[in-house]
């Protein structure tokens, strides 16, 4: 099945949007094969800020109506407990909000930006997705990571280059409780970091209040003339600052 196909048989769908590579592509689409398209931006703690100021730059860009809901998602207790199911609560409390928009909106196909490259199997998110009947048009026809930038290049999006970016829970260990304060820190270390010209990292936050740095490959030489400015910028905000050596794996 193409996605021309799919939207010939869904002409109409409500899109769990997040600004990321795969969700805006799929919204393009959508218009693209005339599919009365609406995306739900779902605003949460794990989400950092810019998130949702690229979603908005890209419905704007596309013409598409979005509407932004919130979720106080650490009321989800199993979801800020930060067990090894974390994900599987948080998908279900935020999808089974996004389903009831959305057919209160006359939406009665709810869409996701999963591709074929994600492994469904491995991910406890992708259960909670498929038992609210979440339909994944990228994964259903096929459509790979690396498919999905090559189109949304030909397409002229802008987030054909943006780096995966997993939600701001990730960044603090399993089975530590997540906190409001943890997830700001964590935010702030990051944008910290983006604003010295890195790209593609990731902040982990340590059990004794220390940082571990992961970067790609291609960022390592980047490290040590900005060590100082580093250490400046991070130290208020951690007892230490750790350099992961292996370097972390370039996002697809």
């Amino acid at each position: 099945m193409t996605l021309e196909e799919f939207f010939c048989e869904v002409p109409k769908a409500a899109l769990a949007f997040s600004g990321g590579t795969d969700s805006a592509f799929l919204l393009w689409a959508a218009k693209q094969y005339g599919c009365d398209v609406h995306a739900y931006y779902m605003k949460t703690a794990f989400q950092p800020d810019f998130e949702m100021e690229d979603a908005r730059k890209v419905v704007e860009e596309l013409g598409i109506p979005m509407t932004v809901l919130e979720k106080d998602i650490l009321s989800v207790q199993e979801a800020a407990a930060n067990g090894p199911k974390r994900c599987y609560y948080c998908k279900r409390a935020l999808f089974s909000q996004l389903w009831a928009a959305a057919r209160k909106d006359g939406y009665f196909c709810l869409l996701d930006g999963t591709n074929a490259s994600d492994d469904a199997d491995d991910r406890p998110g992708m259960q909670a997705i498929r038992e609210l009947e979440v339909r994944s048009p990228l994964r259903e026809c096929g459509i790979s990571k690396s498919e999905v930038r090559r189109l949304s290049e030909e397409a002229g999006l802008f987030t054909s280059r943006k780096p995966a970016y997993a939600c701001l829970a990730t960044r603090i260990p399993t089975g530590t409780p997540i906190t409001p304060e943890l997830l700001k820190t964590a935010e702030t270390a990051e944008t910290a970091l983006a604003n010295l010209g890195f790209q593609d990292f990731r902040v982990r936050l340590m059990e004794d209040g220390g940082a571990r740095l992961q970067v790609t490959e291609e960022q390592m030489p980047l490290l040590f003339p900005k060590r100082e400015e580093i250490l400046t910028t991070l130290r208020p905000l951690f007892s230490s600052i750790l350099l992961d050596l292996e370097a972390r794996a370039k996002s697809v």
